[in-house]
């Protein structure tokens, strides 16, 4: 084979424009993910590193709070991607084909929350469920329901939490179904109504068949965001009551951070990884899945 050198000169520029990227990702992506399997394999106090190969990952499958940690983890990720999905579906199909300044409004109106620093509506959401002088438990109190505290009570902390996150994020995934469901040829609905199909019928037959790829990027993006759950454990709950809505990336947290733990941290992070790829994979073979 010629060696051609015009060739060789375009290709050298597409790499040259890569290049920056691709160092990018492996410093700040590949390299921690690598040196994060590393230290796992370790036991380190302050500056000294010594191997113990996976007694750090059977140290977590023996400790009840790690294993807590990550039934209420998988639940959240369940939940929270289920109600996102479902709902801004709904909310999307919905108004999609409604009048344009209705549409934007509707995008606003839901779209607010997301621009909101997550600290500010942790703490907004702190004041309205706080059992002392929350708006929330005096509304309770003035219609004769007794005095629940919300955020104390292992029953119903979970649902709060669920709650509070999906509400904060759902915007994002409506402004995105809604831009989807515009691009989707109108040929489509007007043959389908000529055919006699019901409004449903469109939507369940046409349209969420169409706006599956973005499905599958708003489940792969709220599965890896519900894993990384952290502000709101932090500032509505600390993880209690008696670790009822400790999530993996808190039990981490307190691991590295409050008990000095780096290695048993690490074998934490590792964990997730692994699970955001168990997660995540089968909705990225759906997306490559030919037809």
């Amino acid at each position: 084979m010629k060696f051609n050198k015009h060739t060789f000169k375009e290709n050298m520029t597409g790499y040259l424009f890569v290049a920056p990227q691709l160092l990018l990702f492996l410093v700040f992506l590949v390299y921690p993910i690598i040196e994060g399997i590393r230290l796992s394999l370790f036991r380190i106090n302050y500056t000294n590193e010594v191997f113990v190969g996976f007694e750090n990952y059977t140290r977590l499958f023996q400790d009840p709070v790690f294993v807590k940690s990550t039934i209420n983890t998988v639940v959240f990720v369940i939940f929270i991607v289920a109600l996102t999905v479902i709902f801004s579906l709904f909310v999307a199909s919905a108004v999609f084909d409604k009048n344009a300044k209705y549409v934007s409004f509707i995008r606003g109106a839901y779209y607010i929350p997301v621009m909101v620093s997550m600290v500010v509506m942790s703490m907004i959401w702190s004041f309205l469920l706080n059992p002392a002088n929350g708006l929330i438990p005096y509304v309770a109190k003035q219609l004769d329901f007794s005095n629940v505290n919300f955020l104390g009570n292992p029953h119903t902390v979970l649902p709060v939490i669920i709650f509070v996150t999906f509400a904060t994020n759902v915007g994002q995934a409506i402004i995105l179904y809604i831009a989807s469901m515009i691009g989707v040829p109108k040929e489509l609905f007007e043959a389908a109504e000529v055919d006699g199909a019901s409004r449903t019928t469109i939507i369940m037959k046409i349209l969420i068949p169409m706006v599956k790829p973005t499905t599958i990027y708003i489940t792969i993006m709220n599965i890896i965001a519900v894993l990384k759950i952290f502000v709101v454990i932090q500032l509505l709950t600390g993880g209690g009551p008696n670790n009822a809505s400790t999530t993996l990336m808190y039990f981490l947290y307190n691991n590295a951070f409050k008990y000095n733990q780096l290695g048993v941290a690490s074998a934490v992070g590792v964990i997730m990884f692994l699970i955001t790829l168990i997660l995540s994979v089968p909705q990225l073979r759906a997306m490559f899945k030919k037809d």
